[in-house]
């Protein structure tokens, strides 16, 4: 796996990317070597975000977590991503490979798990449908916001494309666009 380090607002000490390459290699069990890493830390006040992201596939694996400290933040979201791989792991089908995980030095047998947690099937309550209007990425964050949605997607005006405009947990907002 390729992992790529970057802090914003701090200068990412060499034993922390060292440790942080070191962690990640051990999803390699999991992924192809085609698989990208990437290890964001932000720094804001004196408390740190990280976020580890994992590409394979075409399918995208991201975990954040806050702390005062840099180390223990990694080591939640790295532990987070592993147990989310082991829980859904049926779900995500030959996306991932199926071994023995190691995850805070006690061994995970992957099929005792899959016995012991019963498979659960996603339920979908309501099914809408609407039409798209065309609008500029503002309009959309307004319409959102005066529907009192969390999400809103919308044709941009501009491109002609299906976008997504969604509120962040830090009330800022976020924009998917699809690549092709």
């Amino acid at each position: 796996m390729k992992v790529k380090t970057s802090g914003h607002g701090l200068n990412l000490r060499q034993s922390f990317i060292d440790n942080a390459n070191k962690r990640l290699q051990k999803f390699d069990r999991f992924f192809n070597e085609e698989a990208d890493g990437a290890v964001n830390v932000d720094l804001e006040k004196d408390r740190y975000t990280v976020e580890v992201t994992v590409k394979s596939r075409g399918f995208f694996f991201r975990t954040e977590r806050t702390s005062t400290d840099l180390d223990s933040a990694f080591r939640e979201a790295v532990d987070l991503m592993m147990r989310q791989i082991v829980k859904n792991k049926g779900k995500l089908g030959n996306r991932v490979k199926v071994k023995e995980v190691e995850l805070a030095g006690e061994e995970l047998d992957i099929a005792a798990a899959d016995e012991a947690e019963e498979e659960q099937e996603y339920h979908i309550a309501r099914e809408k449908r609407f039409v798209i209007e065309p609008m500029s990425e503002q309009e959309a964050i307004l319409q959102m916001n005066m529907l009192g949605h969390t999400f809103f997607m919308f044709r941009n005006a501009d491109t002609n494309e299906l976008n997504i405009v969604y509120r962040r947990h830090d009330d800022s907002y976020g924009l998917l666009v699809p690549v092709n």
